[in-house]
């Protein structure tokens, strides 16, 4: 890496003092803070001498230290996503439901023997709760709606209880949500999504105009704000009508229910959760030993299951950062071994004009840190720039989060003095007098 300046290390700091003009040695943390500083200089100006060999040998640290920031961008990104639009049931809700999370075929199969939810579960649950804020029903499929000559495919059209809303979080962009008297009249009116007012009433005020559903047509009454898409599929394609015009007009023999439970607050979530269990599992009649035949789902339970999706992901990732890190370490080593005999005969130099072993070891230890971080530091600026690039260009949720980059740091100062201190110590061993005979 080239000789560097004498100065600094060839002895200890010393500064000059009192009407004599007497010099003297700088002790104590004075005396190291120079000596560190001195050290980092010198550091830095061998890795300018040779920026090409430098940089090849950073490479192994830039694509370890990108590809974990990057990877850890998109999970962050990801996880805030999934709990954002996915999980996000509404403030302290949890889903009493036919079938819940399934990871297995063998589970499929035997959640196909479980009775159905109906409406005289919820009823039940509404009625006797006494843990809960409020009790929605939700019973939903997919059907293709119309609108005079326009159509629109897939619409989840779905029947609710008049305080879904409000359990959901549903906000009214225009007219009105359906009330508790339109669900008693089983009127036929519906509130719709913002896709579903732009695709059929561009340019026209929906309120008041149809909408037809297989062989029914529905009243607009109101439409939601825009919610968004979640993994590039719309979430504002949706119809919703009062559950009991949707259960006498459009249910299905095997539809079932989906019960939604709002607790009071965060804390009485899982005595809220244990009333609902207790409560379904008495009206079941179900022993004490027998398993629940019906599914309590939560937003942590599919903030689980997710973090049970990217582990594998973070596995391949570490497992890969890994190689990476060992390769740029090694080269870092066989770089630094190169170093030590490029310049055996400067390290004699410094070791005759009073440098230490420490002095020597300490030169070395922070060259090799030096370099490790400095690489560390041009993969953080990559991934900044890469995961711009993601950001800008596709629709991959990405958040670097400022741990990513630290932890980032650390590693690569890391490897930097775990793979420098076998050079240095060798560095450091060198005999002076041997030192100085060898060949520039």
């Amino acid at each position: 890496m080239g000789v560097a300046p004498l100065e600094g290390l060839t002895r200890l700091p010393q500064v000059t003092t009192g009407t004599g003009g007497r010099t003297v040695a700088l002790t104590g943390w004075r005396g190291g803070a120079v000596t560190a500083v001195e050290t980092m200089r010198l550091a830095l100006d061998a890795l300018r001498a040779h920026k090409l060999r430098s940089f090849l040998t950073l490479l192994g640290v830039i694509l370890a230290v990108t590809t974990l920031v990057a990877v850890m961008s998109v999970v962050s990104g990801m996880n805030f996503y999934v709990a954002d639009r996915i999980a996000n049931l509404g403030a302290n809700v949890f889903i009493v439901d036919r079938f819940g999370i399934i990871t297995s075929q063998d589970a499929w199969v035997k959640a196909q023997k479980r009775p159905l939810v109906t409406m005289v579960d919820y009823e039940r649950l509404r009625d006797s709760m006494k843990t809960a804020r409020a009790v929605a029903a939700l019973d939903d499929h997919n059907i293709d709606i119309r609108s005079g000559n326009k159509r629109l495919e897939n619409t989840d059209v779905m029947g609710v209880s008049s305080n879904y809303a409000e359990v959901r979080n549903i906000n009214v962009a225009q007219g009105r949500f359906v009330t508790e008297a339109d669900d008693e009249h089983r009127a036929e009116v519906v509130f719709i999504g913002a896709d579903v007012a732009e695709r059929l009433f561009a340019n026209v005020d929906p309120i008041g105009k149809t909408v037809r559903a297989e062989t029914h047509e529905y009243q607009v009454i109101g439409v939601a704000e825009r919610i968004g898409s979640a993994f590039g599929q719309s979430q504002d394609n949706f119809m919703i009508m009062p559950v009991h015009t949707f259960e006498k007009e459009l249910h299905r023999a095997r539809d079932w229910v989906a019960i939604f439970v709002q607790a009071p607050n965060a804390e009485m979530m899982n005595a809220c959760e244990d009333e609902a269990r207790m409560l379904m599992r008495a009206w079941r009649h179900l022993p004490w030993e027998a398993q629940d035949n019906f599914a309590i789902l939560g937003s942590d339970s599919i903030m689980k299951l997710w973090h049970d999706l990217t582990g594998t992901l973070a596995g391949v990732a570490v497992g890969l950062v890994s190689v990476f890190l060992v390769v740029g370490g090694i080269v870092i080593m066989n770089i630094m071994l190169a170093s030590v005999t490029e310049r055996t005969r400067e390290i004699g130099i410094r070791r005759s004009l009073g440098a230490r072993k420490k002095h020597i070891l300490l030169q070395f230890v922070m060259e090799s840190a030096v370099l490790a971080s400095t690489g560390g530091i041009i993969g953080v600026l990559l991934a900044y720039a890469l995961v711009g690039l993601v950001g800008a260009t596709t629709s991959i949720p990405v958040k670097t989060p400022m741990s990513a980059v630290i932890v980032s740091l650390c590693v690569s100062t890391a490897v930097g003095l775990f793979f420098g201190i076998y050079p240095a110590t060798r560095a450091a061993k060198l005999d002076p007098i041997e030192a100085l005979r060898a060949e520039t």
